[in-house]
């Protein structure tokens, strides 16, 4: 089975890749929903972080509010450090099993989705890597209008990333994505027909 890592910086586009492979068949594991699932309220996830950040990250329902806890890490290097501490094994340990279950049933191919793939050293999960690419300026634009976020909160999401061409020398294909989603798609059509027919 041929795993592809999908990853760059926030409004990048990672997802709109991961939509188009979707149409040609190809099946996406999405790190940041597997957050969701290790965010459930009373798993042993949930409870780390309430006492790593405290109840104010609680919403009344009992789950976490990931918009004020996406403001407390996204401003302190040492947050975000023990945010990842406390998430990351448990997602890792979530797209194995994923992986697995499409391997056992016959999946020819497969994406994994995840910002952080580099930085989380998550690449020896996958065969390859592509990377999705967009200037600052396209990518605010993008989250500006899909996402109820501030500038300000952009910007410094932006800066707590890797920067994408550091990203760069882990890369087995970069896909630039500054222009509209008919030039993304042929690209990443291109691309996926030249790695299925090898």
């Amino acid at each position: 089975m041929l795993i592809i890592g999908i990853t760059g910086n926030i409004g990048s586009g990672k997802s709109a890749v991961c939509q188009i492979l979707a149409k040609l068949g190809v099946p996406t594991i999405d790190a940041d929903k597997l957050a969701h699932e290790a965010y459930k309220p009373h798993s042993r996830t949930w409870q780390e972080l309430i006492n790593v950040f405290g109840r104010n990250i609680v919403k009344v329902n009992g789950e976490i509010d990931r918009q004020k806890l996406g403001q407390i890490v996204f401003s302190s290097p040492h947050a975000l450090a023990q945010l990842n501490r406390i998430v990351h094994p448990c997602i890792y340990c979530m797209v194995q099993e994923r992986i697995e279950n499409y391997s056992c049933h016959g999946v020819g191919a497969v994406t994994v989705e995840a910002a952080l793939l580099v930085e989380a050293d998550w690449t020896k999960l996958v065969d390859k890597v592509w990377l999705v690419m967009a200037s600052d300026n396209t990518a605010s634009q993008r989250l500006t209008q899909h996402k109820e976020i501030s500038t300000v909160q952009i910007l410094s999401r932006l800066r707590s990333q890797m920067p994408a061409r550091e990203k760069m020398k882990y890369a087995d294909e970069i896909i630039y994505n500054d222009g509209d989603m008919a030039q993304l798609e042929t690209r990443v059509t291109e691309l996926w027909h030249r790695f299925s027919t090898r």
